[in-house]
């Protein structure tokens, strides 16, 4: 949008408040204000190294966020739009306290899918009150909670539902399968919202209240106004600027219900604009299934980045990105494949053989152009299509014809060979590559959105700076580029011996007898980013004490399995040659820490216990080896306690 000349603000905020955040803190023993600021520091750091440029990324706990809450909560209760009332809540008398909607789990009431939050269903996205769930438990302490009564706020969302079915129906952006989904929901009957918490809960008090809170829903979609308004920096302007404005919401698929039902009628019943558009999205699986640290296949925005490079998941991403609602697939091989026969392989190569040529030939010099009527007709009549795909977030079908663009260069240098024709007539080669040089101009700008360092570097290479969708013609001549480099490099293949297993550093947080087992144990462990639980059978070889604050290596990609009743999520390595058992420790390594095998790709494929008996891991020299290579932490060598050489590891 921005690069056609439109006035455009690209905001967001991270969602701060509710139990997740408060929950998280309390596990890591910090204040939520203090793990808001960690995720934010990372979250703009991510965003930053994925080339993503926000006008403005803010919190939902801010100032500005306080004051539209309350504004909109204020006008809401003045046009009779929110009640209060006495309802039943969820509460666990062994903790002393109310459970709101993450801290209490039970089946669906609606598809009766097990493990449910209080608040939402992740297998049918039914949204319903803690006390309909089925069989509840408290996640705090296990127990079965009881219900007790309490007074709580509600919003009258079943009186704005022939108002939301017209704003549906009425509305010809929104997806049509999102439609006929919200349209359901609308005809099976809205329930009132209740849009209060009882404390403890991280949020905004509700205006007269002391110990009740705003429902995370109501003051998270507030934050998109908040964000402008911090962005505008008038917040009493903001209002005014926001209804001035287009507003267009990009959202994942398990909110649909708070945004095309909650949210258009909170901004309508307090006297906002409602967004002109709401693109839903789908899911990302990783090789065709559900991401998940227990496969390997659960990946950080960093950890990516580790391996491949932020434009080639840009790429693929808009290679199969579209408005239509559908979940995408990160396979590797095709990942790998589209990156290096399309992106390297065809635009790339154009870009750089062209600028090469040129260099080489005519001393970076172009003075005239080939106007050949058939080959500018074909890339102009694509370009509209390309600019029309764009405005209707089909990016896939905007990359598509992108490349067909630079096939259409590719193949117009190659049937002319101007390698042989420059012996015989050096002024038409120079008018071909005059076209070829503004086909790469354009394409440059073209693929901007999806690749803006490759369009970058590349305007760089042309000599050309800042160019914009009005710069994209045929005009270019009398004109001298820079020097060519390689746009993108190739994804590396496979290599061909991989290293079968996912190896990380953990540390041992705590240690407990297996309730149904005298020979094992069950361990709180800490891998950085995530705690898992773990059962070792290393009683008689270990105390308890002995155990804590060990750094061992856990096997992360071992399917999880049930020992006894209790969930062992991953193994931890230890030696054992026939009279004692010694685990794999590190001593500098830190929780989290990849360890493997130097010039091997440890796997993303989870393996059972039964394959992994399979591998021959020995101890030599008091350290780990597969196939007489070392397996390492880093750097750091790893060290197999109390057993001799020759030991199998398992």
């Amino acid at each position: 949008m921005r690069l056609i000349g439109r006035d455009v603000v690209y905001c967001c905020a991270d969602d701060t408040h509710g139990t997740p955040i408060e929950l998280k803190a309390n596990e890591l023993r910090i204040k939520p204000e203090q793990l808001i600021a960690r995720i934010f520091k990372e979250h703009t750091r991510d965003f930053k190294n994925f080339l993503i440029k926000f006008d403005n990324y803010y919190s939902t706990n801010s100032k500005e966020n306080k004051h539209f809450s309350d504004l909109i909560f204020n006008r809401l209760k003045e046009k009779g739009h929110i009640y209060t009332k006495e309802i039943e809540v969820t509460y666990c008398e062994h903790d002393k306290r109310t459970l709101p909607d993450r801290y209490v789990k039970g089946k669906c009431p609606k598809c009766n899918a097990p493990d449910q939050y209080g608040d939402v269903c992740e297998s049918c996205n039914a949204a319903y009150k803690t006390t309909d769930l089925v069989d509840p438990y408290c996640i705090i302490c296990k127990k079965k909670p009881v219900k007790k009564s309490s007074k709580h706020y509600f919003f009258k969302l079943s009186s704005f539902s022939k108002f939301l079915e017209k704003w549906i129906k009425e509305n010809k952006n929104l997806q049509p399968e999102i439609k006929n989904f919200v349209l359901n929901w609308i005809k099976d009957g809205l329930e009132d919202w209740d849009i209060s918490r009882d404390g403890p809960y991280f949020g905004f008090n509700i205006p007269g209240e002391k110990d009740k809170y705003y429902y995370v829903w109501l003051d998270a979609p507030i934050g998109y106004i908040a964000s402008f308004a911090n962005y505008a920096g008038d917040i009493k302007k903001a209002e005014e600027q926001w209804n001035d404005s287009e507003i267009i919401h990009f959202i994942g698929k398990d909110i649909t219900y708070f945004h095309l039902l909650f949210w258009p009628a909170v901004l309508h019943g307090s006297g906002f604009k409602l967004p002109k558009d709401i693109v839903v999205h789908g899911f990302l699986t990783v090789n065709g299934e559900k991401m998940s640290k227990s496969r390997g296949t659960f990946f950080t925005a960093e950890e990516f980045l580790e391996k491949y490079d932020a434009e080639h998941l840009r790429y693929y991403y808009g290679n199969v990105l579209s408005k239509k609602l559908a979940d995408i697939d990160l396979n590797f091989d095709e990942f790998r494949e589209r990156i290096n026969n399309e992106l390297v392989g065809n635009l790339g190569n154009f870009c750089y053989r062209i600028i090469s040529f040129v260099n080489k030939n005519f001393n970076g010099k172009i003075s005239d152009i080939d106007y050949n009527e058939q080959v500018i007709g074909e890339i102009s009549k694509k370009i509209e299509k390309i600019k029309s795909h764009y405005e209707n977030y089909n990016f896939n079908f905007a990359v598509n014809e992108t490349l067909l663009i630079s096939d259409i260069g590719n193949k117009y240098f190659q049937e002319n060979q101007p390698w042989k024709l420059i012996k015989e007539d050096k002024e038409k080669v120079q008018e071909i590559c005059g076209l070829c040089i503004n086909i790469a101009k354009n394409l440059g700008i073209l693929i901007q959105p999806v690749l803006p360092r490759f369009s970058e570097e590349l305007q760089k290479q042309l000599n050309l700076k800042d160019l914009k969708w009005d710069d994209i013609n045929f005009n270019l001549k009398n004109h001298k580029i820079g020097r060519e480099k390689i746009l993108v490099e190739k994804i590396g293949e496979k290599q061909k011996e991989a290293f079968p297993l996912n190896l990380k550093v953990a540390k041992i947080i705590d240690v407990k007898d297996h309730p149904d087992a005298g020979k094992l144990y069950v361990l709180q462990i800490d891998l950085g980013k995530e705690k898992r639980q773990l059962v070792a059978g290393l009683k008689g070889h270990y105390s308890k004490e002995q155990l804590k604050n060990k750094k061992i290596i856990v096997v992360a990609n071992l399917k999880y399995a049930k020992l006894r009743g209790v969930e062992s999520q991953g193994m931890l390595l230890a030696g054992d040659d026939g009279r004692e058992v010694g685990i794999l420790t590190v001593e500098k390594a830190k929780p989290g820490a990849q360890a493997g095998i130097d010039g091997l790709e440890s796997s993303s494929e989870q393996i059972s216990f039964e394959q992994f008996q399979k591998l021959n891991i020995v101890v030599k020299n008091n350290k780990p080896y597969f196939n007489n290579k070392e397996i390492k932490a880093g750097s750091e060598s790893i060290k197999a306690e109390k057993v001799k050489d020759g030991a199998k590891v398992r």
